[in-house]
Formats: C-alpha cells, structure tokens, sequence
C-alpha cells in the first residue's frame, strides 16, 4: 500500500481525530515516510533467520509466590477516606 492508497480521513475517523488542514498534510508525509521505510525492510533478504517473538531470550524475573503475613486491619485502614467497622467504606455502585 502507498500513500496514495491510504484514506487519511478514514484513519483519523477510525481513531477520532479531529485533524486540521495543515495536520492533515504533515500525517499524509509522515505516513509515506513510514510506509516508504516499512518497503525497505520488506525487501530486507532474512533467508536463515529464526523467527522470533523477542529480540531478547525471555527469562522468568518473578520471585516465588510465597505467603506472607498481611497488614493488620489499623495499618491497612491508616489511609482510607472513610471507614465503617473494619472495613474500608466507599460509594454505592450498583443499585
């Protein structure tokens, strides 16, 4: 697809945008620009490549999952805007 292809007006409805005249022409070049350089990788031989998902291998950085004692009910209600019993009070929201 080339710019010339591409239905600016189409896109910026799709994410609404309101785009001005001058906007207009600055996404249209920016596009071809883009577009213009995604052909180039395109072309780009990748013969003897692995796929990949990541450019990095992906390694688990998670800690183990171990329980842990909580905050006692005055520590976790220190900061709430309003309380009732020992609960954390807050607005209806479904009726």
């Amino acid at each position: 697809m080339n710019s010339s292809e591409l239905d600016l007006d189409a896109l910026a409805r799709l994410a609404r945008l309101a785009l001005t005249p001058e906007e207009k022409a600055t996404f249209q070049r920016q596009l071809a620009d883009l577009l213009q350089h995604i052909e180039r990788l395109s072309q780009v031989d990748v013969t003897g490549v692995e796929p990949s998902a990541h450019a990095h291998p992906l390694q688990n950085v998670w800690q183990e999952d171990e329980p842990q004692p909580g905050l006692p009910p005055a520590e976790a209600l220190r900061n709430a805007p309003a309380r009732r019993d020992q609960m954390i009070a807050v607005p209806k929201v479904v009726e």
